[in-house]
């Protein structure tokens, strides 16, 4: 493989694994913080995006983990574009967007728009991956 991919591909990585950090930071030392005196349905929306943020950092974590292990020989190509390993969640990952964000945290939102960005962009190389193939 040449340098232009793989240097792609680190970037991307890279950047997950910052936004991973990111997220792990916010949910253990200010979500807690922000989470008080907040009303039981405003709490609720607040766990929603935080679980639907996590989801799609998991996601992406597991696809760019799987490129890593093709990149490195560890599993074929065919492998990894298996149904079995398949970037999931698609459709509760794809939704939310800056109007359903409204009134949420501002590090909060910025998390939940980086996350978004990533995921669509990861679903775009799967999809791309996947038609190569097909």
């Amino acid at each position: 493989m040449d340098a232009g991919p793989t240097a792609f591909f680190s970037k991307t990585y890279d950047e997950a694994l910052r936004l991973v950090e990111d997220a792990r930071s916010y949910l253990a030392v200010l979500e807690p913080l922000e989470r008080r005196g907040v009303p039981p349905w405003e709490r609720l929306r607040l766990c929603a995006e935080t679980t639907r943020m996590t989801a799609r950092l998991t996601q992406v974590m597991a696809w760019l983990l799987t490129q890593r292990a093709v990149h490195s020989g560890e599993i074929s190509r065919a492998e990894a574009l298996s149904q079995q390993r398949a970037l999931a969640g698609v459709r509760v990952c794809m939704e939310g967007g800056e109007e359903d964000w409204q009134g949420l945290p501002r590090r909060l939102v910025a998390l939940l728009d980086k996350s978004h960005r990533l995921y669509i962009r990861v679903a775009r190389l799967d999809e791309l991956a996947r038609r190569q193939v097909g």
